[in-house]
């Protein structure tokens, strides 16, 4: 028994799939099954269910992953603490993040204090949409990131910071709706979305099919961070966080539809075998003092209530 074929099964187990399980471990489908054929044959149990052409876990593998998990935790910690030993911590942390202004993220805060305890590390960030941060951290594709997210992602160790609200904002010349209108006539609107996956577009899909409705959706934009300039200018209608919404409608750049809103919670994710990591635990520290957020959740939390609040 070996700790990558350990690291396998729990990959496979995790995404549900020979072929994502190959990409998030760099290596081709024969090798990872070839890798959980051994690990079963040294244990003399079958990990998964290979009938009706579908891979699913066998009840000994269920039995068998939370064990499993601990031991790639106990490896990356036995790893770390080596790695201590050698010296100042050094090198590049790569840190995902959803598209949001970076004062709101508290970018430069973390940047800065970065900077400050760890003068050999180097911060790389990268922006993805909250679904595609969550698939690469439980893969161990990205070590760490910060999401929007309306429940806790699975697979993850997740530290909620804050919480998010967002409102639905107009333009000005669409406000004649709301004297005439409701769900149906606002999702006939021209719409402002993020791209699939993103956290905007999750909480706005969610929003009106609660409704029995779709908005329709006029422009997909990358960039979330900027979509008030894009409702200010006329554009379409969009999901902006409350603070952003209400200092615009305060404004009269644009106006915000009743008391609908959708609420979600900003957090710190990392893969539960990587979180032991030297320069990760000082990261998740550097986060925890600049946040103070509650204590990690492990992957096993269920999420809470739908967060979608509606008149």
């Amino acid at each position: 028994m070996e700790i990558y074929q350990i690291r396998a099964f729990v990959t496979v187990a995790r995404v549900g799939s020979l072929t994502k399980a190959a990409e998030a471990l760099s290596l081709t489908q024969p090798a990872v099954t070839a890798q959980i054929k051994a690990l079963e044959q040294s244990l003399g149990v079958a990990l998964f269910d290979r009938s009706g052409g579908r891979l699913t876990l066998a009840k000994a593998g269920e039995i068998l992953l939370p064990t499993a998990e601990s031991l790639l935790v106990l490896g990356a910690q036995f790893k770390a603490e080596a790695q201590q030993l050698q010296g100042s911590l050094q090198g590049q942390i790569e840190l995902g993040m959803p598209s949001e202004q970076p004062d709101f993220l508290r970018l430069g805060e973390l940047a800065a204090a970065v900077t400050q305890r760890l003068p050999l590390i180097e911060l790389k960030t990268q922006t993805l949409p909250a679904a595609t941060l969550a698939e690469q951290v439980s893969t161990g594709r990205l070590p760490a990131a910060l999401t929007i997210a309306a429940h806790p992602p699975r697979g993850v160790l997740w530290t909620p910071l804050r919480s998010v609200r967002y409102r639905i904002a107009l333009a000005k010349e669409h406000a004649a709706v709301l004297k005439r209108g409701g769900w149906r006539e606002v999702a006939q609107l021209p719409w402002l979305d993020g791209p699939p996956g993103s956290h905007t577009h999750l909480l706005l899909r969610d929003m009106f099919e609660r409704h029995g409705l779709a908005p329709r959706i006029v422009m997909q934009n990358d960039d979330q961070a900027n979509l008030d300039a894009l409702v200010r200018a006329g554009a379409g209608c969009a999901l902006l966080r409350e603070e952003t919404a209400l200092a615009g409608a305060a404004s009269g750049d644009f106006t915000v539809w009743g008391q609908t809103r959708a609420d979600a919670t900003l957090g710190f994710i990392q893969p539960p075998e990587r979180a032991g990591e030297p320069a990760l635990v000082a990261l998740s520290s550097i986060i925890q003092a600049i946040w103070k957020p509650r204590a990690p959740i492990a992957p096993e939390a269920p999420g809470g209530p739908h967060p979608l609040e509606r008149e």
